[in-house]
């Protein structure tokens, strides 16, 4: 059964940095996509980044384009999500997720089968 767990969530002030990571256990990382997504409450769920199976590929959404970087190592089957410059609209629980095998990873999600429990982010002074 695909897991995964997030860790490296805090609180944190305005212009502060956190790393996120994502760890798969109980199957080879390679051969998925991974997503990060985040919701704040009271608001939908938001595709923030996504990292194809070889890492040659990513994207981010607009709103943290050029501030966060997503990376993977897949010999340590985990995925990291480093972010700079966090602004207090950044603040919400992070999930990473897995699309189905070999899939492509989604901007929104849809169809992911594999989520993981959620980290929360609190950028505030």
């Amino acid at each position: 059964q695909l897991q995964l767990v997030e860790s490296g969530g805090g609180l944190v002030q305005p212009g502060g940095s956190l790393r996120l990571s994502c760890a798969a256990s109980g199957f080879t990382l390679d051969y998925y996509a991974i997503g990060w997504f985040r919701q704040a409450p009271g608001k939908e769920r938001e595709g923030v980044s996504c990292i194809s199976r070889s890492g040659g590929s990513t994207n981010y959404a607009d709103s943290v384009e050029g501030r966060f970087t997503i990376s993977r190592d897949n010999a340590k089957n985990t995925v990291y999500l480093q972010m700079n410059s966090l602004k207090p609209e950044d603040t919400a629980v992070y999930y990473c997720a897995a699309p189905p095998f070999l899939r492509p990873c989604s901007p929104t999600g849809e169809g992911f089968g594999s989520w993981g429990q959620g980290t929360q982010v609190t950028v505030s002074s």
